[in-house]
């Protein structure tokens, strides 16, 4: 057993023990906690090093950094719209205006603490279901979402002062057509980003467009501009373009045909008005038509010009054409005579609707004989009448740069048989447009020289092409003058000016021909003794009455012709105490 002082002993010794194990327990603790704040004093030191070099790094190597940043956020480049040019006619009168407007945009990333309130409201501003205004707000990904287009500046206004954050407006143009359905299918219409979509407006684009601009601006957080000393790039309104269309022949050209068409329900016409010596287009008018300010629930029917790309069988219309070539030829005379008896060509049977047994040349076009007209031309040699059709434009665009102008159909004289070369007499066999005929009717009104035609108003005479004599085109204007008093084209004499030309009448094709459709066709030149204009009618199916061209579309040739010579103030040239059924103008 131990003693007193020896446990004593062990017990001072277990005491240095634990005193000496708790020193290094505290030293050990105490060790820890100084490696730990060591590390955290490097990680914060390497922080620090890293954002001094970075700020450094951008400050000297990196600069167009920060500007990019900030611009993002305060600064903002605006486009400046360039106001589209306007189309007049040739006295100066608008057809096509740019009117100031706004777009709505927003970005979609700024929208902070919108309220339902706020976008019932903006909806009914914009006459926007709120639907259809929540899914363009939604798109987060995005920074510039349309919300409308064209809205008045009043709508702008209204939306601006709704105060929402992210909402803005930008200035633009909408086109207006103040002669609304009269012109557009000259004019034609732009689209929503205010370009040409059809007519002029398409042709012209480059011009009229004019050149965006842009200004830079700073905005606060709000949209609210507070300052506008950015570099700034100024717009380029766009160019002016004048036609040769005058508005008033336009409005009567328009009303005659829509009399005709509505008073035969036919199923569409055109009509179309040149300057007898300049080949400008005056006026150029298609039923059915459409509001070019608004085209909600148009048709590509509607919207087609017909005059210019659609193409048919002229019927009698393009006989005085080849009666033009034989006569310029020296084949025939205005007196020669020809047996009418109806006659066979190959297996095709021709016959005329009013039978005569015999008939001179001029008689044949008052008259309006095919088997005449067949003759004639069976006289001429095949390449040479082809020559002749292509020298007066078939076949091929008029080559005004109208867009969509049509070529026709008209085959290779090789490919011809006698049949085909007897049919084109009488306009069967070749499809035409009414801008082609109508041009090629200038032959009689110019000397027998053919003019290109324009939609755009001249400041010199243009250059014309000769292609028959002076002589025979007198000889034709005769003839023709005598088909308006002796013939088939009575219903397109004018009170105070003698008239000349000649009806059509053509059974439609597709795809054979239709059962009881027609055009009815009339194209010609007032006065008659110094011919200023060429007007050319076609009425498409007539479904009322009858379907001649000289009952549907001789009368309105004599409307355009009457008034529109009136307003040009040219003189009568009409004995008014003469029977105006049987006054021959003097040429």
């Amino acid at each position: 057993m131990l003693a007193s002082s020896d446990i004593q002993k062990l017990y001072a010794q277990s005491e240095r023990v634990q005193s000496a194990a708790g020193k290094v327990k505290v030293v050990f603790e105490r060790s820890n906690i100084f490696n730990k704040i060591k590390v955290v004093n490097l990680l914060a030191f390497a922080i620090t090093v890293a954002i001094i070099g970075r700020i450094v790094y951008l400050n000297t190597f990196n600069t167009n950094f920060l500007s990019k940043q900030l611009d993002s956020r305060v600064v903002r480049t605006v486009k400046i719209t360039a106001m589209r040019g306007s189309i007049l006619d040739r006295n100066n009168n608008p057809l096509a205006v740019s009117t100031p407007m706004a777009s709505i945009w927003v970005d979609p990333t700024q929208l902070e603490g919108l309220t339902s309130e706020q976008i019932i409201d903006a909806a009914k501003i914009l006459n926007m279901s709120v639907n259809e205004l929540n899914s363009k707000l939604n798109q987060k990904n995005k920074t510039f979402v349309y919300i409308k287009r064209a809205v008045t500046p009043s709508q702008a206004l209204a939306i601006k002062n709704l105060g929402i954050d992210g909402v803005y407006s930008l200035q633009e143009y909408k086109r207006y057509y103040p002669y609304s359905d009269i012109t557009s299918h000259v004019v034609g219409f732009n689209n929503v980003d205010d370009a040409g979509a059809e007519g002029i407006e398409y042709a012209n684009n480059k011009d009229l467009v004019g050149h965006d601009g842009k200004r830079q601006i700073m905005r606060d957080r709000r949209g609210n501009v507070i300052d506008q000393s950015g570099q700034i790039v100024h717009s380029e309104n766009g160019k002016d373009v004048t036609l040769s269309i005058d508005s008033r022949i336009q409005f009567i050209a328009y009303n005659a045909l829509k009399a005709q068409v509505d008073k035969y329900n036919a199923q569409g016409g055109s009509a179309l008005v040149l300057d007898a010596k300049t080949g400008e287009v005056l006026a150029m008018v298609n039923m059915p038509n459409y509001n070019p300010n608004n085209r909600t629930g148009v048709s590509i029917d509607a919207i087609r010009n017909r005059a210019a790309i659609d193409v048919y069988e002229p019927g009698s219309i393009i006989k005085p054409l080849i009666v033009a070539k034989a006569l310029d030829a020296g084949i025939v005379k205005p007196s020669t005579m020809f047996d009418t008896h109806q006659y066979y060509v190959g297996n095709k049977l021709i016959k005329d609707d009013h039978p005569y047994p015999s008939m001179n040349v001029t008689e044949i076009i008052q008259h309006s004989s095919d088997i005449g007209a067949s003759k004639i031309a069976l006289k001429l040699n095949k390449e040479d009448m082809w020559q002749y059709y292509r020298s007066i434009g078939f076949g091929q665009k008029v080559g005004t740069g109208f867009p969509g102008e049509a070529t026709g159909i008209f085959r290779d004289w090789k490919k011809w048989y006698p049949i085909d070369q007897a049919e084109m007499a009488f306009g069967y066999g070749i499809s035409v447009s009414l801008m082609q005929m109508a041009r090629a009717y200038s032959l009689f009104t110019n000397k027998g020289c053919m003019l290109p035609l324009d939609f755009y108003k001249l400041n010199d005479s243009p250059e014309c092409k000769q292609v028959i004599s002076p002589k025979t085109a007198e000889e034709i204007r005769s003839i023709l003058a005598s088909t308006t008093t002796d013939g088939t084209g009575k219903l397109a004499q004018t009170d105070d000016y003698t008239t000349a030309g000649k009806t059509g009448t053509a059974q439609k094709y597709n795809k054979g021909y239709a059962s009881k459709q027609y055009y009815g066709s009339f194209v010609g030149f007032a006065p008659a003794s110094n011919p200023k204009l060429i007007i050319a009618v076609t009425l498409d199916n007539p479904r009322k009455g009858t379907y001649y061209g000289g009952t549907v579309s001789a009368p309105a040739f004599a409307a355009i012709a009457q008034q529109t010579l009136h307003i040009l103030g040219v003189k009568s040239d009409k004995d008014k105490n003469a029977d105006k059924n049987t006054q021959t103008p003097k040429l």
